[in-house]
């Protein structure tokens, strides 16, 4: 008899043990879903922050990378701008890390020297995505992520959002043969892309176009000559303040007075939200409806992109989108709204 229970009480604890979820962050590292995420410390930008609001709120997040780049999410969030700053990637203050005694940390898969030294403090540690994801990549993240923070049944409504938006923009879509090329300008040199298993390329493809860098071995440079010889119908300019390049920029610089898109007034600086549209997060979904605007307005005249926008802001950051806060999003955009 007593062997009977020692037996059943260890297929019990292996059963129960197998029937504990398990997840996995960017880099495959198998980990447990939290038990404890009252503090929450986060050390890289591109949509982290944006993420841990969504699933948990402000008060899960001690430290933080800082907001002052998209003053609306703070909006959103105002408890965040009382959070001390962390710091970002390779440069963190391990002192403020510490003193705000995070159950966990959400950090970004390009500083991983960083993260180990985190590591080794005890914290458990979940790597993101950051800056690697195609739209694939972060739907999968999304899930992974809403599991670890046991907000499994919230991940699955956004990742059917995206889903159900981008079939909608797919069904829309004119014949292959009549998509625009777009050239997809983002980062600090004067004309610079993402080829194809970049987010760029994605941004552009499920929106529609067609990415003219798509060949392109590497992100980065690209020549004037080049530019020109691609000679793309749309161009959509990353709306970061640090960048090199502008709207402007191009439409001034007589070189480029007989591109396409210069010739017919078809650049774009992308919009900014609670983050860049143009860039992975949750919100980042809005850019792509916003782009497929850009590239069809016939054929996408039936999204409304400001509905869309106000569903987003209610049902996924609890937060009611005001007129005016929402063409702030395009405070320095053409008029596709």
């Amino acid at each position: 008899m007593r062997l009977f229970i020692v037996v059943t009480l260890f297929f019990a604890f292996v059963w129960g043990e197998n029937r504990v979820p398990k997840t996995e962050d960017f880099t495959h590292k198998r980990v447990t879903p939290a038990k404890t995420k009252e503090k929450i410390a986060i050390t890289c930008y591109g949509g982290a922050v944006q993420q841990v609001a969504l699933f948990l709120g402000e008060d899960a997040i001690m430290a933080y990378p800082g907001a002052e780049r998209f003053p609306f999410f703070e909006k959103i969030y105002p408890k965040l701008a009382q959070k001390p700053t962390i710091g970002t990637f390779n440069d963190v203050n391990f002192e403020t890390l510490i003193k705000a005694k995070p159950d966990l940390v959400f950090a970004g898969v390009t500083s991983l020297k960083t993260n180990k030294r985190i590591e080794a403090l005890g914290i458990p540690l979940f790597t993101l995505g950051i800056g690697r994801h195609t739209v694939d990549t972060l739907l999968h993240e999304f899930h992974q992520v809403g599991i670890f923070l046991g907000r499994e049944k919230k991940a699955d409504g956004l990742i059917a959002y995206w889903r159900e938006k981008l079939q909608s923009v797919e069904e829309k879509l004119p014949p292959k043969a009549q998509r625009k090329k777009v050239l997809y300008v983002n980062g600090s040199h004067i004309i610079s892309s993402e080829g194809k298993g970049w987010w760029g390329d994605d941004f552009i493809t499920h929106a529609g176009g067609i990415n003219i860098a798509e060949g392109l071995k590497v992100k980065g440079d690209i020549s004037s000559e080049l530019l020109l010889a691609f000679n793309p119908d749309v161009i959509i300019i990353s709306n970061n303040k640090n960048f090199r390049t502008s709207p402007e920029s191009l439409r001034l610089n007589p070189m480029y007075k007989n591109l396409t898109a210069v010739r017919n007034g078809e650049v774009y600086l992308s919009p900014v939200g609670g983050f860049w549209w143009d860039r992975p997060s949750p919100e980042s979904i809005l850019g792509i409806l916003w782009l497929a605007k850009v590239l069809y307005p016939e054929e996408m005249q039936t999204i409304d992109l400001k509905a869309e926008a106000e569903d987003f802001f209610k049902d996924f950051y609890n937060y009611t989108l005001q007129e005016k806060a929402y063409q702030s999003f395009f405070a320095r955009t053409k008029d596709i709204r």
